[in-house]
């Protein structure tokens, strides 16, 4: 085997381990809705946010016949659904809101767009463009944890996971000269590599740690971004 095949092998691997392995910590929400019945302190955006990316991208890698693209978020967008599903179990007033955001969706790229060259490149605009702004979305956490010094918001585990997925994913992206994939690395690196950061000069995850490396980690409250 060439060592450019083993090389995109790697590659896509890591993709689709580091992606799936951010997908999973929604896990903790679903545990938390079924073991209080409610969906108290977990937010629907996100689950839909997600899912709506996963869709988008999983549509972006049909057309584009990429195997890994399509493997992942495939089961992304599976266990989106299943989040969504066991909230609107416990707060069916937000079904409406899934139900046209879907809608429109369905409507806009696969019955106002018959060409798939147009719907291929719309579809990759999209997805690149709404990705980016679900990661750009926690610097509104980054400045609260500068002003209260403390990293309580934030999961340290999670900002590691999605900085090694988004070096995956651009990476992957260069490889295949596809340029709706490449910007995955340029979406939040201030976030993700200023978290750790902030948590070895002393933030902690309640109040400010002057003499200690006692680092906070806490349940994410938005656990979900997607490729």
């Amino acid at each position: 085997m060439e060592t450019g095949s083993v090389a995109d092998s790697l590659l896509s691997g890591a993709c689709v381990v580091f992606t799936l392995g951010m997908f999973s910590t929604g896990l903790s929400d679903l545990r938390h809705m079924q073991r209080t019945r409610s969906v108290d302190s977990v937010q629907f955006l996100p689950f839909l946010t997600t899912d709506v990316n996963n869709l988008g991208w999983l549509s972006y890698g049909v057309l584009k016949g990429d195997g890994t693209l399509i493997v992942v978020n495939a089961v992304g967008a599976v266990l989106q659904t299943l989040y969504i599903l066991a909230y609107l179990h416990y707060c069916p007033q937000k079904t409406a809101t899934l139900l046209g955001v879907l809608l429109m969706g369905y409507g806009y790229f696969w019955l106002l767009m018959p060409d798939d060259e147009a719907r291929l490149q719309q579809l990759g605009l999209f997805c690149s463009v709404f990705t980016i702004s679900m990661y750009l979305s926690p610097l509104a956490d980054l400045a609260k944890v500068i002003q209260t010094k403390s990293t309580h918001r934030l999961s340290f585990s999670l900002t590691i996971a999605t900085l090694l997925t988004s070096a995956s994913w651009s990476l992957y992206g260069f490889r295949l000269r596809d340029l709706y994939i490449m910007p995955f690395y340029c979406r939040s690196p201030i976030f993700q590599e200023s978290l750790p950061a902030l948590s070895d000069s002393g933030f902690s995850g309640s109040t400010p740690q002057s003499k200690t490396r006692v680092i906070g980690f806490c349940k994410p409250e938005a656990a979900h971004l997607n490729t």
